[in-house]
């Protein structure tokens, strides 16, 4: 991993750059090449390849505020190729290792400070939502509003449900949905977070609910996809059919 990490660090932008092995006025220019030879492509789109992904690194660090010298990773990339790196293996191990802490770091300050920013905004718009008519707020904090009323069972945390639903943030960023899989959820309710536990178990089958869920009965401090730490989730749900737990189907 480490000698895997000091490459990386070392490999230019993009090893698709043509004239990276000759001196020119813009070592970074690209230039369109002529390839001919299966082999030549092949050289041609490995190098591209790893390109690519060195840029997508380079952009996140970026993003963090960490900039590195496109040109001489450039140079470092050629040197290295070439056996002639003027550092030592153990030098790039220390340095990738350096880089890579201090990107955990601009990383673990983005999201804290992002984790903060989420928390007041859906504070604030929970307060605001608590007052719209037809929202209601459990004890828990949990906010609901009933769309359709259903008539069938209520599940128990124990059951199995399958539901259609559709997940956004609060600004309406869409992070999951049933619909568009084109079929609906099955899953135990208590495996899930602790807002749809409690709240599916208020419907009925056939009922359809919008759930105002906050970051602490939803996933804290925890962030996945493009669900930031402290976000506040709102959901619609159908409950389309309440299966009974193993014991109770076999009462």
């Amino acid at each position: 991993m480490m000698k895997k990490a000091a490459i990386a660090m070392l490999i230019g932008s993009t090893l698709a750059m043509a004239g990276c092995q000759q001196e020119a006025a813009d070592p970074l220019k690209v230039e369109q090449v002529q390839l001919q030879s299966d082999a030549e492509k092949q050289a041609y789109a490995l190098g591209a390849g790893v390109g690519g992904f060195i840029e997508q690194k380079l952009a996140m660090q970026e993003e963090l505020g960490i900039e590195l010298d496109r040109a001489l990773l450039l140079k470092g990339f050629v040197a290295g190729i070439q056996g002639q790196s003027q550092m030592t293996q153990e030098e790039l191990q220390a340095l990738a290792q350096a880089l890579d802490a201090s990107v955990r770091e601009a990383q673990q300050v983005k999201s804290a400070a992002e984790g903060e920013k989420n928390k007041a905004d859906g504070e604030a718009y929970l307060a605001e939502n608590a007052k719209r008519e037809g929202v209601v707020v459990t004890d828990s904090g949990l906010q609901y509003e009933v769309l359709t009323a259903g008539e069938g069972d209520s599940p128990g945390a124990q059951d199995t449900v399958k539901v259609h639903y559709r997940g956004t943030l609060i600004d309406g960023t869409e992070f999951d949905s049933s619909y568009s899989r084109g079929e609906p959820a099955v899953f135990p309710l208590h495996r899930v977070i602790s807002g749809w536990t409690e709240g599916v178990q208020l419907m009925k089958e056939g009922a359809k609910y919008k759930f105002f869920i906050p970051s602490e009965l939803a996933y804290g401090e925890r962030s996945t996809g493009k669900i930031g730490t402290n976000s506040t989730l709102v959901f619609e749900v159908e409950l389309l059919e309440v299966v009974k737990s193993a014991e109770e189907a076999t009462d």
